[in-house]
Protein backbone atom coordinates (compact mmCIF):
# COMPACT_ATOMS: atom_id res chain seq x y z
CA UNK A 1 0.00 0.00 0.00
CA UNK A 2 1.29 3.47 -0.87
CA UNK A 3 0.62 6.72 0.95
CA UNK A 4 1.55 9.60 -1.34
CA UNK A 5 1.89 13.12 0.02
CA UNK A 6 3.06 16.36 -1.53
CA UNK A 7 6.53 16.91 -0.09
CA UNK A 8 6.87 20.11 1.95
CA UNK A 9 9.00 21.26 4.90
CA UNK A 10 6.00 21.94 7.13
CA UNK A 11 4.90 18.32 7.10
CA UNK A 12 8.20 16.61 6.34
CA UNK A 13 10.82 18.79 7.99
CA UNK A 14 12.13 15.88 10.06
CA UNK A 15 11.90 13.30 7.27
CA UNK A 16 14.93 11.07 6.85
CA UNK A 17 15.62 8.48 4.16
CA UNK A 18 17.34 5.13 4.56
CA UNK A 19 20.12 4.66 2.03
CA UNK A 20 21.89 1.48 0.98
CA UNK A 21 20.35 -1.24 -1.16
CA UNK A 22 18.36 -4.37 -0.48
CA UNK A 23 15.03 -6.12 -1.01
CA UNK A 24 13.90 -4.73 2.34
CA UNK A 25 14.41 -1.21 0.95
CA UNK A 26 12.24 -1.70 -2.12
CA UNK A 27 14.97 -2.92 -4.47
CA UNK A 28 13.55 -6.43 -4.88
CA UNK A 29 12.29 -6.05 -8.45
CA UNK A 30 13.37 -7.82 -11.62
CA UNK A 31 12.80 -4.83 -13.92
CA UNK A 32 12.09 -1.14 -13.64
CA UNK A 33 10.76 1.67 -15.79
CA UNK A 34 13.18 3.66 -17.86
CA UNK A 35 12.76 6.33 -20.53
CA UNK A 36 14.53 6.79 -23.90
CA UNK A 37 16.44 9.83 -22.66
CA UNK A 38 18.10 7.55 -20.10
CA UNK A 39 19.12 4.75 -22.49
CA UNK A 40 22.64 6.08 -23.13
CA UNK A 41 23.41 6.18 -19.42
CA UNK A 42 22.03 2.70 -18.73
CA UNK A 43 23.19 0.83 -21.83
CA UNK A 44 26.61 0.05 -20.33
CA UNK A 45 25.06 -1.97 -17.48
CA UNK A 46 21.49 -3.14 -18.13
CA UNK A 47 19.58 -4.87 -20.92
CA UNK A 48 16.88 -2.49 -22.14
CA UNK A 49 13.72 -4.21 -23.35
CA UNK A 50 10.23 -3.09 -24.34
CA UNK A 51 6.84 -4.27 -23.11
CA UNK A 52 3.35 -3.48 -24.28
CA UNK A 53 1.10 -1.89 -21.65
CA UNK A 54 -2.43 -2.98 -22.50
CA UNK A 55 -3.97 -0.48 -20.07
CA UNK A 56 -2.12 2.46 -21.63
CA UNK A 57 -2.32 0.95 -25.12
CA UNK A 58 1.31 1.74 -25.79
CA UNK A 59 4.80 0.40 -25.33
CA UNK A 60 7.11 1.25 -22.47
CA UNK A 61 10.75 0.45 -21.80
CA UNK A 62 12.32 -1.47 -18.95
CA UNK A 63 15.79 -1.96 -17.55
CA UNK A 64 16.12 -5.67 -16.80
CA UNK A 65 17.53 -6.43 -13.34
CA UNK A 66 16.85 -10.16 -12.96
CA UNK A 67 15.06 -13.18 -14.40
CA UNK A 68 12.64 -14.13 -11.63
CA UNK A 69 9.94 -12.10 -9.93
CA UNK A 70 11.46 -9.97 -7.19
CA UNK A 71 15.03 -10.78 -8.24
CA UNK A 72 17.50 -7.90 -8.52
CA UNK A 73 20.92 -9.25 -9.44
CA UNK A 74 22.54 -5.84 -9.04
CA UNK A 75 21.93 -5.70 -5.29
CA UNK A 76 24.49 -7.46 -3.16
CA UNK A 77 25.68 -7.06 0.42
CA UNK A 78 23.73 -3.87 0.98
CA UNK A 79 25.00 -2.06 -2.09
CA UNK A 80 24.06 -1.55 -5.73
CA UNK A 81 26.73 -3.28 -7.83
CA UNK A 82 26.74 -1.13 -10.96
CA UNK A 83 28.22 2.16 -12.14
CA UNK A 84 24.76 3.75 -12.21
CA UNK A 85 21.20 3.10 -11.10
CA UNK A 86 18.08 3.64 -13.16
CA UNK A 87 16.47 6.89 -12.07
CA UNK A 88 13.24 5.04 -11.23
CA UNK A 89 15.13 3.11 -8.55
CA UNK A 90 17.42 5.92 -7.38
CA UNK A 91 14.58 8.36 -6.61
CA UNK A 92 12.67 6.08 -4.22
CA UNK A 93 10.67 6.89 -2.07
CA UNK A 94 10.00 10.03 -4.09
CA UNK A 95 7.94 10.31 -7.25
CA UNK A 96 6.52 12.85 -9.62
CA UNK A 97 3.03 14.06 -8.80
CA UNK A 98 0.67 16.49 -10.44
CA UNK A 99 -2.06 18.77 -9.09
CA UNK A 100 -5.55 17.26 -8.93
CA UNK A 101 -6.70 19.37 -11.87
CA UNK A 102 -3.54 18.38 -13.81
CA UNK A 103 -2.77 22.08 -14.24
CA UNK A 104 0.46 23.75 -13.21
CA UNK A 105 3.95 22.33 -12.67
CA UNK A 106 4.72 18.82 -11.49
CA UNK A 107 5.28 18.29 -7.78
CA UNK A 108 7.60 16.15 -5.70
CA UNK A 109 5.57 13.54 -3.84
CA UNK A 110 6.79 11.12 -1.20
CA UNK A 111 5.41 7.67 -0.46
CA UNK A 112 5.26 7.65 3.34
CA UNK A 113 4.62 3.88 3.34
CA UNK A 114 7.86 3.14 1.49
CA UNK A 115 10.47 1.09 3.41
CA UNK A 116 13.11 3.76 2.82
CA UNK A 117 11.27 6.11 5.17
CA UNK A 118 13.32 6.07 8.38
CA UNK A 119 11.21 5.77 11.52
CA UNK A 120 14.14 5.79 13.97
CA UNK A 121 15.57 9.23 13.20
CA UNK A 122 18.43 7.72 11.25
CA UNK A 123 19.08 8.22 7.54
CA UNK A 124 19.66 11.21 5.29
CA UNK A 125 17.80 14.45 5.92
CA UNK A 126 15.54 15.86 3.21
CA UNK A 127 15.30 19.41 4.59
CA UNK A 128 17.84 21.33 6.64
CA UNK A 129 17.06 23.11 9.91
CA UNK A 130 15.80 26.20 8.08
CA UNK A 131 13.41 24.13 5.95
CA UNK A 132 15.49 24.38 2.79
CA UNK A 133 16.09 21.33 0.55
CA UNK A 134 19.30 19.48 1.31
CA UNK A 135 21.75 18.66 -1.52
CA UNK A 136 20.33 15.13 -1.40
CA UNK A 137 16.79 16.39 -2.13
CA UNK A 138 18.06 18.70 -4.86
CA UNK A 139 19.72 15.71 -6.54
CA UNK A 140 16.50 13.71 -6.23
CA UNK A 141 14.49 16.60 -7.70
CA UNK A 142 16.86 16.71 -10.66
CA UNK A 143 16.37 13.00 -11.34
CA UNK A 144 12.60 13.31 -10.97
CA UNK A 145 12.61 16.19 -13.43
CA UNK A 146 14.63 14.15 -15.92
CA UNK A 147 12.25 11.22 -15.54
CA UNK A 148 9.18 13.41 -15.97
CA UNK A 149 10.57 15.18 -19.02
CA UNK A 150 11.72 11.87 -20.50
CA UNK A 151 8.33 10.28 -19.94
CA UNK A 152 6.50 13.19 -21.56
CA UNK A 153 8.77 12.99 -24.60
CA UNK A 154 8.64 9.19 -24.87
CA UNK A 155 5.26 9.07 -26.60
CA UNK A 156 6.72 10.35 -29.85
CA UNK A 157 9.56 7.83 -29.59
CA UNK A 158 7.21 4.86 -29.23
CA UNK A 159 4.96 6.25 -31.95
CA UNK A 160 7.96 6.27 -34.31
CA UNK A 161 8.83 2.67 -33.40
CA UNK A 162 5.23 1.71 -34.17
CA UNK A 163 5.08 3.76 -37.36
CA UNK A 164 8.06 1.96 -38.84
CA UNK A 165 7.26 -1.41 -37.25
CA UNK A 166 10.61 -1.53 -35.46
CA UNK A 167 9.61 -3.67 -32.48
CA UNK A 168 9.40 -7.45 -32.53
CA UNK A 169 8.41 -9.97 -29.83
CA UNK A 170 11.32 -11.43 -27.89
CA UNK A 171 11.62 -14.55 -25.78
CA UNK A 172 14.69 -16.21 -24.38
CA UNK A 173 15.51 -19.38 -22.47
CA UNK A 174 18.09 -18.60 -19.80
CA UNK A 175 19.95 -21.84 -19.07
CA UNK A 176 22.08 -21.76 -15.94
CA UNK A 177 25.22 -23.74 -15.20
CA UNK A 178 23.24 -26.22 -13.10
CA UNK A 179 20.75 -26.88 -15.90
CA UNK A 180 17.83 -24.82 -14.57
CA UNK A 181 15.99 -22.87 -17.26
CA UNK A 182 14.21 -19.53 -16.91
CA UNK A 183 12.06 -18.48 -19.84
CA UNK A 184 11.71 -14.79 -20.61
CA UNK A 185 8.46 -13.94 -22.37
CA UNK A 186 6.31 -10.89 -22.98
CA UNK A 187 9.13 -8.59 -24.07
CA UNK A 188 9.93 -6.83 -27.34
CA UNK A 189 13.15 -5.50 -28.78
CA UNK A 190 14.29 -3.49 -31.79
CA UNK A 191 14.11 -5.41 -35.07
CA UNK A 192 17.63 -4.78 -36.34
CA UNK A 193 16.90 -6.05 -39.85
CA UNK A 194 14.02 -3.61 -40.31
CA UNK A 195 16.12 -0.81 -38.87
CA UNK A 196 18.84 -1.49 -41.45
CA UNK A 197 16.30 -1.48 -44.27
CA UNK A 198 14.90 1.97 -43.46
CA UNK A 199 15.20 4.58 -46.19
CA UNK A 200 17.84 7.29 -45.66
CA UNK A 201 15.10 9.91 -45.38
CA UNK A 202 13.47 7.96 -42.53
CA UNK A 203 16.80 7.57 -40.73
CA UNK A 204 17.35 11.30 -41.10
CA UNK A 205 13.89 11.93 -39.68
CA UNK A 206 14.58 9.71 -36.65
CA UNK A 207 17.97 11.33 -36.13
CA UNK A 208 16.53 14.82 -36.37
CA UNK A 209 13.90 13.96 -33.76
CA UNK A 210 16.55 12.60 -31.38
CA UNK A 211 15.11 9.09 -31.66
CA UNK A 212 17.85 7.26 -33.53
CA UNK A 213 20.33 7.46 -30.66
CA UNK A 214 18.05 5.74 -28.11
CA UNK A 215 17.24 3.06 -30.69
CA UNK A 216 20.91 2.20 -31.10
CA UNK A 217 21.49 2.41 -27.34
CA UNK A 218 18.69 -0.12 -26.78
CA UNK A 219 20.28 -2.44 -29.33
CA UNK A 220 23.73 -2.05 -27.79
CA UNK A 221 22.35 -2.80 -24.33
CA UNK A 222 21.38 -6.33 -25.36
CA UNK A 223 25.02 -7.33 -24.90
CA UNK A 224 24.30 -7.08 -21.18
CA UNK A 225 21.98 -10.10 -21.29
CA UNK A 226 24.97 -12.45 -21.18
CA UNK A 227 26.44 -10.46 -18.29
CA UNK A 228 23.16 -10.75 -16.42
CA UNK A 229 23.19 -14.53 -16.91
CA UNK A 230 26.70 -14.61 -15.41
CA UNK A 231 25.47 -12.63 -12.43
CA UNK A 232 22.68 -15.15 -12.01
CA UNK A 233 25.10 -18.09 -12.15
CA UNK A 234 27.36 -16.44 -9.58
CA UNK A 235 24.38 -15.88 -7.30
CA UNK A 236 23.20 -19.48 -7.67
CA UNK A 237 26.67 -20.97 -7.28
CA UNK A 238 27.45 -18.82 -4.27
Amino acid sequence: MTTHQVLNPADHGALRIRLGAGPDLGDGVSACLTVPAEFRRLACEYPILFRYDAAQRQFGSLALLGFEEGENLFVENGRWDASCRPFAMAVQPFLVGRPRDDQGPSQVHVDMAHPRIASDGQGLAVFDESGQPTPYLEEIAGMLGALDEGYRASGEFYAALDRYDLLEPFSMDVTLDGGAVHRMVGYHLINEEKLRSLEPAVLAELHGAGQLGPIYMALASLGNLGKLVRRKNQRVNG
